[in-house]
């Protein structure tokens, strides 16, 4: 399959909401992630509009988004801004989003040595 990503996605599984506007909201799941975009998986197939609002609280930050493909409960989106959410979190959890940015940097970095981006 062709890659037509500006950035790699890093897989993973956060919980988030997605507002589709007029105060509706539905919980999702991202899948994979990168600073442009995500791949998020509803719980049943009802399409979001085109433009949503999607809220990460593990990430700690809401993305105004366009869906960019749609298939069965699922979408691509990509990132048109993002702005921080202010969210009640634990040290955990503070922790938990300090290490995975570092685990991103030493990917990052792990594939610039090996001359791969």
């Amino acid at each position: 399959m062709n890659e037509r990503r500006a950035a790699i996605r890093e897989r993973v599984i956060y919980g988030a909401t997605a507002d589709a506007g007029s105060g509706r909201s539905r919980p999702c799941v991202v899948r994979n992630f990168s600073e442009e975009g995500a791949h998020v998986v509803f719980s049943n197939d009802m399409r979001v509009p085109d433009d949503i609002g999607l809220t990460i609280a593990r990430k700690g930050k809401s993305y105004r988004a366009h869906v960019v493909w749609w298939r069965n409960n699922a979408a691509g989106v990509a990132f048109r801004s993002a702005a921080v959410v202010h969210t009640p979190s634990s040290e955990f959890e503070e922790r938990l989003r300090t290490s995975e940015t570092k685990t991103r940097q030493l990917k990052r970095r792990v594939r610039e040595l090996l001359g791969e981006g």
